[in-house]
């Protein structure tokens, strides 16, 4: 049938262009790293994990990540002074990808070596922050920040706009399977259920603040993403949906639009699973873990 031989090319051109902004131009050989065949993996494909990121959701999550994590100033300053995200954007995303997809997907020792590369560059990412204070990356405190915000944001994004939701004890599970990454990169006592994650959240609160970095991170972020303008209305149901997720008590800081719950149900969440939807539709036939 033409129409449906038209949307099949139209399905692979979507698919294939997403794949080349989130995973770059070494995307192929990285997808031949994660999922070449044998090698012991540290997560069996039952595992929450697993679908967790390799569902389109995603895309929200890591959006939300971004944001929440950037209330942490000292958080927030070594980014801003190291991680190019506002040079190289898509770079940044694209090396995020790989490590998120190589960890949960790849074999063990592809994991384990690019586990070691990025411990390699914590080591040398330091400075001052603006308020004055000293940061390292490879401060505990700031990677189990780093790490919690990551685990809460993916975790809320694919319960609220993934094709499979967890229930409690596949949260649970997944919270598990994020801590068994995150001690390898340094986290000490990383939490194991969704209730540790939600303690260990709220006991952070009081270091979080807002600052001129993170609302400038915001504003790039929600505002003026590096995108052509054929891509900006589906970025911005990703980007509503991914302000949605965010606690209430996130928002004021980032100057957003305070919580509104009967709008967001109405109209925010449907829009969100539906640019969802359409990038789970886009890659079916590529396996782009981490990514959709």
């Amino acid at each position: 049938m033409g129409w449906q031989n038209a949307a099949s090319r139209m399905r692979g051109r979507v698919g294939a262009s997403i794949f080349e902004r989130v995973a770059g131009p070494e995307g192929p050989a990285h997808h031949e790293v994660i999922f070449a065949a044998g090698g012991e993996r540290w997560f069996a494909e039952d595992r929450p994990i697993r679908r967790v990121h390799g569902d389109s959701s995603m895309f929200v999550g890591g959006i939300s990540a971004l944001l929440l994590q950037s209330l942490h100033p000292l958080a927030m300053a070594a980014v801003a002074g190291h991680s190019g995200y506002k040079s190289d954007p898509w770079g940044r995303l694209q090396r995020t990808s790989y490590f998120l997809a190589v960890t949960v997907f790849g074999r063990t020792a592809d994991a384990q070596e690019t586990i070691a590369r990025v411990r390699s560059i914590h080591s040398r990412v330091t400075g001052v922050a603006p308020d004055g204070r000293p940061y390292a990356a490879s401060d505990p405190h700031l990677l189990t920040w780093v790490h919690i915000a990551e685990a809460d944001s993916f975790l809320r994004a694919h319960t609220q706009f993934g094709a499979e939701p967890l229930d409690q004890a596949g949260r649970d599970g997944y919270v598990a399977d994020m801590a068994r990454i995150g001690a390898e990169l340094g986290v000490p006592d990383p939490p194991m259920t969704e209730r540790e994650l939600t303690e260990r959240i709220t006991a952070y609160r009081p270091e979080l603040a807002s600052t001129v970095e993170a609302r400038a991170a915001a504003r790039f972020l929600l505002l003026n993403p590096p995108l052509p303008v054929i891509a900006r209305p589906p970025y911005g149901l990703l980007a509503a949906a991914a302000v949605s997720l965010l606690p209430a008590w996130a928002r004021g800081p980032l100057r957003l639009p305070r919580r509104l719950p009967a709008a967001e149900a109405a109209l925010i969440r449907p829009a969100g699973l539906a640019a969802v939807r359409g990038i789970r539709w886009a890659t079916a036939a590529r396996p782009t873990a981490g990514a959709g």
